[in-house]
C-alpha cells in the first residue's frame, strides 16, 4: 500500500459520529494522524494544532461550516475541503467564498474523499523552484514559500488561489479555458467547476488587484477562459 508520511495531520470536522468514523477509518488506513471534533468551537481550538489539512462539514449544531471557514482564513491557508448536503451550486459557491479550496457533496465515497485530500497535500508539497516578477516588482510570486508579496506585502492566498495564480503567471499571455486551470491546481473534473473557477478568480483579484474591475494581472477572456497579462520582469 502506498501510503504517505504518517505526520501529515488531518482535522475532521462532523457532528455525524458515523460519517466521521468512516472517513478517519479511510484516511488513517493510508497512513493519516486523524483527529475528529464534532463542533465548530472545538475545531477553532483544535486548529491551532498545526494540521495539514481539514475536512469540515457546513452543518454543525453550534457555529455554521463557512462561518468556520471564514475564520480560519483569518490565520491560516491550510486546505480546507467541505463536506455538504447543499447540492445547489450557488451553496457551494458560496462555501467557495468564504475561502474553501474544495467541496464534496453528501452522500459521497470515501474513497474519493481521500483521493481528494492526497490531491490537495501533494499539490500544496509541490511547490515550484522559481521566484516570478511582475510589473517592476509591483507582484511577485514566490513558488518554493508559497507566498505572494505586492509592493512588498504578503497577499494571503489560500493553497488553492495560489496554485491557480502561479499557473496563469507561469505562462503569460497564455488562455486557459475553466476546465485546463482546474485539471491543473486540482487534478480532476468535478461538476460546476466553471463557476468554481469564477470564484476563485474573483477571490484572487480582491486580492492583488488594486481595481479589479480594471485588472492589470489576471483578464478574462469571454467565453474562454482567463489569462495573465502581468508584464515580466
Amino acid at each position: 500500500m502506498n501510503k504517505l508520511m504518517n505526520d501529515e495531520k488531518i482535522l475532521i470536522v462532523e457532528d455525524e459520529k458515523k460519517i466521521a468514523d468512516i472517513v478517519r477509518s479511510y484516511l488513517e488506513r493510508d497512513g493519516f494522524n486523524v483527529t475528529i471534533a464534532d463542533t465548530g468551537k472545538t475545531a477553532l481550538h483544535q486548529i491551532k494544532k498545526n494540521f495539514d489539512l481539514i475536512i469540515l462539514d457546513l452543518m454543525l449544531p453550534d457555529i455554521d461550516g463557512e462561518t468556520i471557514c471564514s475564520s480560519i482564513r483569518e490565520f491560516s491557508d491550510i486546505p480546507i475541503i467541505m463536506l455538504t448536503a447543499k447540492s445547489a451550486e450557488d451553496d457551494r459557491i458560496k462555501g467557495l467564498g468564504t475561502g474553501a479550496d474544495d467541496y464534496v457533496i453528501k452522500p459521497f465515497s470515501p474513497r474519493e474523499l481521500v483521493a481528494r485530500v492526497k490531491a490537495h497535500l501533494r499539490r500544496t508539497k509541490k511547490n515550484g523552484k522559481k521566484v516570478l516578477s511582475f510589473n517592476n516588482s509591483l507582484l511577485v510570486i514566490d513558488a518554493p514559500s508559497m507566498e505572494v508579496r505586492k509592493n512588498r506585502e504578503i497577499i494571503p492566498l489560500t493553497s488553492t488561489e495560489f496554485r491557480i495564480l502561479l499557473c496563469l503567471a507561469e505562462k503569460p499571455q497564455m488562455v486557459f479555458t475553466r476546465l485546463q486551470i482546474v485539471n491543473a491546481v486540482q487534478g480532476y473534473d468535478f461538476e460546476g467547476y466553471d463557476r468554481v473557477i469564477d470564484a476563485h478568480i474573483k477571490n484572487i483579484r480582491h486580492k492583488i488587484e488594486d481595481n479589479p474591475q480594471k485588472p492589470v494581472f489576471i483578464k478574462t477572456v469571454y467565453g474562454t477562459g482567463y489569462k495573465f497579462i502581468g508584464i515580466p520582469d
